[in-house]
């Protein structure tokens, strides 16, 4: 199959390309119009889609509508709210009113009625935004490539013979394409990280409880949602908006004190203590990821920040981690027919098997392991206020396949050691793109916080882009 970038080339300059902060400041000034946006995002949807199958649903007439009422509201100089008319798309795990939310499985979501929206769907609307469609992900969310028995095999837009990885790799693929410039994501393991690293986008996986999350999900406090943009100011106007207050999260947090807008415009990482991990506890990277991963932590240091290589204070705790995904598995299956199982993914079977099978004292144990994770790296932040590592091990691999051929590891956690432990810690992680393998792959640089400072992680993530713009396949 060829690849993206060796076929068609898209019509450069279109709305469709343009940031958010782009369309937002058009909107203000006389540029284009909300209209003209979601048409020029529909029509790049129509072309690019087929050959990518990043939507399980695209909402045409629903977004034209609110795509008028916005220009509406520009007209009058009343936009409803900071993302007024900016189109969005919706991972299929979010809950959005009128509309079905199947998590790729032919085992939920298909009857209705269908009148609630997830916390973040709900902010977004609020705000004014656009939503498109919604985006695949594998049955229920969960392994680190995106196909599945409903909706198929997602495709990377810089190759379509890989995988954007996953969970949330129809979001990434579609931002990557063009096909909307913010989509919301979810991650329990690295699931906007790996399609992030994988497609050359932005992502960030928010301290847990940043963002509400609603309902609460079978893989408990493992879940985040959070932005996947194509630049870290979208992130920031998409999490000043996804980060407010939703009381149908037990968990979630207070609104944040700061705006994440405001400390992306003031991004500066002088003076700041950073560890550089090439490898945490000794995990195998690919050694074209290990070299573009080493000039990122690099740029840090041309920045101003004090760059040490150091390794944080934690060990593999993959088995741990899979105690409570496979439990978690388990659980958000539970009820499933014998008649649905023969419809769903073989290895979420396998999975949901072995989850069955821990008892109490083995998620408890688990736990405490990532307790004392989390304690460790508290600790470990005391001394520096940012971690560096590879935010994947490898580029992305073909398209289909849960692990790169020839492993002789069935699951996806053996090539995701960088992302899941911290989503064991709760502390935010973000992947940014940080160049482009000699087979024309993105590679991402992941870079992480202590908890509750995500606008330190958004902030360090503007500065290196800043420093080291990344390759686009739209601008």
């Amino acid at each position: 199959m060829t690849t993206r970038h060796e076929g068609e080339a898209v019509d450069r300059g279109a709305p469709a390309d343009l940031t958010a902060a782009d369309l937002l400041e058009g909107y203000a000034r006389g540029g284009p119009t909300p209209v003209e946006a979601v048409e020029s995002v529909l029509a790049r949807i129509d072309r690019e889609d087929p050959a990518l199958n990043a939507f399980c649903a695209v909402h045409a007439d629903e977004a034209r509508e609110q795509a008028r009422a916005s220009a509406e509201r520009w007209a009058r100089g009343e936009p409803a709210g900071p993302l007024d008319g900016v189109p969005v798309a919706v991972k299929d795990v979010h809950l959005m009113r009128g509309h079905p939310t199947r998590r790729g499985s032919h085992t939920a979501g298909a009857h209705g009625p269908f009148t609630e929206d997830s916390p973040a769907v709900a902010r977004l609307r609020e705000s004014g935004a656009v939503f498109t469609g919604k985006t695949t992900t594998p049955e229920i969310a969960w392994k680190g490539v995106t196909d599945s028995p409903l909706t198929g095999v997602t495709r990377n837009p810089w190759d379509l013979s890989r995988t954007p990885g996953g969970s949330s790799g129809g979001a990434a693929a579609a931002v990557a394409a063009g096909m909307g410039p913010l989509a919301t994501g979810t991650d329990g393991g690295g699931s906007v990280r790996i399609p992030a690293s994988f497609t050359g986008v932005y992502a960030l996986k928010p301290t847990w409880g940043r963002v509400p999350h609603y309902p609460a999900s079978a893989f408990g406090s493992l879940a985040h949602t959070g932005p996947i943009t194509r630049t870290v100011t979208d992130a920031a106007l998409m999490m000043d908006v996804i980060s407010r207050p939703d009381a149908r999260d037990w968990g979630a947090m207070p609104p944040p004190a700061e705006s994440f807008a405001e400390a992306v415009a003031a991004a500066d990482v002088r003076g700041l203590r950073v560890a550089y991990s090439p490898a945490l506890w000794g995990i195998g990277v690919d050694p074209e990821v290990a070299r573009l991963c080493e000039r990122a932590a690099e740029a840090f240091e041309e920045l101003g920040a004090h760059v040490e290589r150091q390794d944080p204070p934690i060990a593999d705790c993959r088995e741990e981690f899979e105690v409570l995904w496979y439990s978690g598995a388990a659980k958000a299956m539970e009820g499933t027919s014998e008649e649905d199982a023969g419809r769903v993914d073989p290895g979420l079977l396998e999975i949901v098997e072995q989850g069955r099978r821990y008892s109490a004292v083995d998620y408890l144990r688990a736990t405490a392991v990532r307790m004392a994770l989390g304690e460790a790296m508290g600790l470990f932040h005391q001394r520096y206020d940012l971690l560096l590592t590879p935010a994947m091990p490898i580029a992305a691999f073909e398209a289909g396949l849960e692990v790169p051929p020839g492993s002789q590891d069935p699951r996806w956690t053996s090539w995701a050691g960088f992302s899941y432990p911290f989503n064991m810690t709760s502390q935010p992680a973000a992947s940014v793109p940080c160049g482009l393998t000699g087979d024309g792959l993105p590679v991402g640089l992941q870079i992480v916080g202590p908890r509750h400072a995500d606008g330190r992680v958004l902030a360090a993530s503007r500065a290196f882009e800043e420093a080291r713009p990344w390759p686009s396949l739209v601008v």
